[in-house]
């Protein structure tokens, strides 16, 4: 196992070979305000940014407070997000979580991560998103490109590497990157996964991180690959 000051130093020299690659990094959902970015991220999961980017001008047009959505004619908010997946499942989530925000945070979205995560269809992930984004809050966001990317450069355990260790390899990464470089790793490390590291086929030798990473030395066989 490789020592935790090591990993950090690897983590530092990953974040300014990445930074240098993807100066752009950034939350790529389009918002104005807590409210829109909250809505984005739920509809974003198992969905490409793209496609909600296509999808949120018409939604906080018609929906514009947490009121608004809260009291949303359900067929029609599924109508509107159809195309973003799992539309029904997401309907619903949203309109709970606004109805909570109503009830109990006067239609605002909370700068707290234990309030905000614990909100109808938001976990950690989003509540990151959002407080990251919004706030100012540093934040680890471990969505699927953080997962996969983590893993192959054995900064996350790469027996873990699965949805379900979402918080567990939020809580490795939160020891092995500086509080102050948690957002910015976020975004490059999703950046990296978007635009190299594929999920099928990473295209490790134009890797600007290859020399830090031991991925390319592993057999199809790792739980890695």
């Amino acid at each position: 196992m490789e020592p935790l000051a090591d990993k950090k130093a690897r983590v530092k020299k990953v974040i300014a070979k990445l930074g240098k690659a993807y100066p752009d990094a950034r939350c790529l959902l389009d918002h104005t305000n807590p409210l829109e970015l909250l809505v984005a991220t739920i509809l974003a999961a198992q969905c490409t940014d793209e496609r909600v980017n296509k999808t949120t001008p018409a939604l906080f047009a018609r929906f514009k407070s947490a009121t608004d959505f809260a009291a949303a004619p359900i067929e029609e908010l599924e109508g509107m997000i159809r195309s973003c997946g799992t539309f029904r499942n997401k309907a619903r989530a949203i309109v709970a979580c606004c109805k909570e925000l109503v009830e109990k945070h006067g239609g605002q979205v909370p700068a707290e991560m234990e309030v905000l995560s614990n909100l109808p269809g938001v976990g950690r992930k989003t509540a990151n998103v959002v407080l990251a984004n919004c706030f100012g809050v540093p934040g680890i966001i471990v969505d699927t490109h953080m997962i996969r990317v983590a893993g192959r450069l054995g900064l996350a355990d790469p027996h873990n590497v699965e949805k379900k260790y979402a918080e567990k390899i939020e809580k490795e990464l939160a020891e092995a990157v500086l509080r102050k470089d948690w957002t910015l790793f976020s975004h490059l490390m999703t950046f990296h996964g978007r635009r190299c590291c594929y999920a099928r086929k990473p295209e490790c030798p134009r890797c600007v991180v290859n020399a830090l990473c031991p991925y390319p030395d592993k057999t199809p066989e790792d739980p890695a690959c």
